[in-house]
Parts: structure tokens; sequence; C-alpha cells
């Protein structure tokens, strides 16, 4: 498997350690990069826009519940902004609440994940994404 580049929008510190731990312990390839709160995010982003050899996360792990900017706001920044809407974004809540996921699905979430992460919850939603794109390449191209 090839690295990916995860972003995680995480305010609080204990779950960040565990998503760590999450990773390490799975042998997860990857590049972690944290942020903790939906301003800082939206800030990292638009420089990884500006500096071309910043790269661009694959994959998106947003909390909803964030101070300055809430997790709902910053999925609808992502998918209103042509260069970040390919992005997968996966919701993270220590509750699925009907509001909260449907909140994720009218803004096109890719998944909604409820916190603590297990690595099961965790793989199961990068399989089921990659192999929903795997099948978009197919149709793309015609294979």
């Amino acid at each position: 498997m090839q690295s990916i580049h995860i972003l995680l929008i995480e305010d609080n510190e204990g779950d960040v350690l565990l998503t760590k731990e999450l990773l390490e312990d799975y042998r997860i390839r990857n590049t972690l990069s944290v942020t903790h709160d939906g301003y800082e995010t939206i800030e990292f982003l638009n420089q990884c826009l500006k500096v071309k050899n910043i790269l661009l996360p694959d994959l998106i792990l947003l909390d909803i519940n964030l101070p300055r900017i809430n997790g709902m706001e910053v999925l609808t920044y992502l998918k209103g902004n042509e260069h970040l809407k390919h992005i997968p974004v996966f919701m993270l809540s220590t509750s699925a609440t009907e509001i909260d996921m449907q909140g994720a699905n009218d803004r096109q979430a890719s998944g909604f994940l409820t916190k603590p992460l297990t690595f099961d919850s965790f793989t199961l939603a990068i399989i089921n994404h990659t192999n929903f794109y795997f099948q978009l390449l197919k149709n793309k191209h015609g294979v």
C-alpha cells in the first residue's frame, strides 16, 4: 500500500493520540497532519493550495464539534472549493445522532465514523472509499 496523506482535524489531544496509535499499530503507511479547529484547518488547506510543494491530503478525518468553526462548516467549505471537493472526508463524532449523520450526508461527506476510532471501522471506511473511487475510475476510462 502506498503512503497516504491524512489530515486529522481534532481538538481533543487524547483522540489525536489514539488515532496516531491506531495508524502505527496497524502499520497504515501515512503522513499525518493535524489541525485543532476549523479556522486552523482552512488556513492549512489554503497554504497547501498556495505552495506547490505542500501536498493536499488524500483523506480527511473531521471532528464535528470543533472550536471557532465547527466541522459541518468546514465540510461545507471543502465541498464548495473546486480544488478540495474531491478529497474524501470522513466525519468523526462521539455519538452518531441522526441530525449529525444527515448533516454530513447532505454536505457530501464520504462517511461517518464514531469515536474512538477502531481498526475495523477505519479500514472498512478506507476500503469502501477505495472501492468506490476504483469503480468511478473504471467507468470514466471505460475499463
